[in-house]
C-alpha cells in the first residue's frame, strides 16, 4: 500500500541541532526518509559555509531537497519555496518515503503546514532597493510606519525589526494596490507532526557562537568574496548574517575578530526572532531537550507514525 501523505517537521532556532537529529532519526528508521530543507538561505548555491548547509556526508546519508537549488542572487520568496517544497514532497510520497521538513525559517514551515495561500507577486528589485535604502537611512520604525499607513493589518502581524518582511509587504501592496491577504490556516493536503528542539538560552548562544567561529575559520570571508566577485554585492542574500560582516573584513572596515563578535550578536537576535515563530506554548509542537539526542530521535520516530483516522 502507498505510504500516507504524512510528514515530520523538525523545528527550532539556529544551532539547535536539527540536521543532526534528522539524520540520526533517519538512520534509525532504516532508510525511506528524505529531508526537505526549510531554510531561506540554504536554498542558495555557493553559500554552504555561511548557511551551515548540510555537508556532503550528511547529504549522502539522507537525500536532501531544497538545498542549493537557486542562484545566490536570484529572486526567491516564500511562494517559490512552497512550490519547490510541495513538488519535492509529492515525489517523496510517490517513492514511498517519509519526508522530514527541517529548518528554522518559521514563515516557510508554517506556510507549508498551515496551507497558506500566498500572493504570487513578482519581486520589483528597484522598488525593493528604494525601500531598503529608506529603512537604512530613516530606520526600521519609519519603514514600518509606512506599512501601517497603507496596510495596518499586515503591520500588526510583522515585527518592526523584520525589515525584509516589511519591505516585501510594502512591495505587494504597491504592486497590487491591495492589502496583503491575511494568512488563514487551511488543510494542506497531508497530515503532519512537529518536533521542536528546546534549549536554554545560554547554552544555545554558546553553540551558536562556536559555530560562527567555525564558519570564519572554514573560509566564510573567502566565500563572501567569491559571491561578490561573481554576482556583485547588491543582492539580499549577501546582506544576511555573517556575509555582511565578512564583506566588511574584505573592505578593511572590520577586523575578523570584530566581525565574529558582530555576527554572534546578530545570531543571538535571530534566535530571539525565531522563538516568535516556534513558541514553547504551541500545543502542535512536541518540545524535547535539544541536548538529549536520544529523546529527540525517539520523538521524531513517534512523529513519523501517521495519526489514526
Amino acid at each position: 500500500m502507498p505510504r500516507p501523505r504524512h510528514l515530520v517537521a523538525i523545528v527550532g532556532p539556529t544551532a539547535s541541532g536539527k540536521t543532526a537529529v534528522a539524520i540520526e532519526a533517519a538512520r534509525r528508521l532504516d532508510g525511506g526518509v528524505e529531508i526537505v530543507s526549510a531554510d531561506s538561505r540554504q536554498v542558495r548555491r555557493g553559500m554552504r559555509i555561511g548557511t551551515a548547509a548540510p555537508s556532503e556526508a550528511e547529504r549522502a546519508a539522507v537525500p536532501h531537497r531544497a538545498v542549493e537549488t537557486v542562484a545566490p542572487d536570484a529572486p526567491y520568496a516564500v511562494v517559490d519555496w512552497l512550490a519547490e517544497a510541495r513538488t519535492a514532497l509529492d515525489g517523496i510520497w510517490a517513492r514511498g518515503s517519509l519526508p522530514f521538513v527541517v529548518g528554522g525559517t518559521g514563515q516557510y514551515v508554517w506556510a507549508l503546514l498551515e496551507g497558506w495561500s500566498m500572493p504570487a507577486v513578482e519581486p520589483d528589485l528597484a522598488l525593493r532597493a528604494k525601500l531598503e535604502a529608506f529603512a537604512a537611512h530613516e530606520g526600521a520604525e519609519a519603514l514600518h510606519a509606512r506599512l501601517a499607513a497603507v496596510d495596518p493589518a499586515s503591520a500588526a502581524r510583522i515585527d518592526v525589526r523584520n525589515v525584509r518582511r516589511v519591505v516585501r509587504a510594502l512591495e505587494v501592496v504597491t504592486l497590487t494596490g491591495a492589502p496583503v491577504p491575511a494568512r488563514e490556516a487551511r488543510d494542506p493536503g497531508f497530515t503532519w507532526s512537529a518536533v521542536g528542539l528546546r534549549w536554554e538560552r545560554a547554552p544555545l548562544h554558546k553553540r551558536a557562537d562556536q559555530r560562527v567561529v567555525a564558519m570564519f575559520e572554514s573560509g566564510l570571508v573567502e566565500e563572501a568574496r567569491a559571491l561578490a566577485e561573481r554576482c556583485g554585492r547588491n543582492f539580499p542574500a549577501l546582506s544576511s548574517i555573517g556575509y555582511r560582516e565578512a564583506l566588511r573584513v574584505i573592505d578593511g572596515t572590520l577586523s575578523e575578530a570584530e566581525a565574529i563578535r558582530q555576527t554572534q550578536i546578530a545570531t543571538h537576535r535571530l534566535i530571539r526572532m525565531q522563538a516568535a515563530w516556534f513558541r514553547l506554548d504551541d500545543p502542535r509542537i512536541e518540545w524535547v531537550p535539544g541536548e538529549d539526542l536520544e529523546a529527540a530521535r525517539a520523538a521524531v520516530e513517534r512523529a513519523g507514525r501517521p495519526p489514526v483516522p
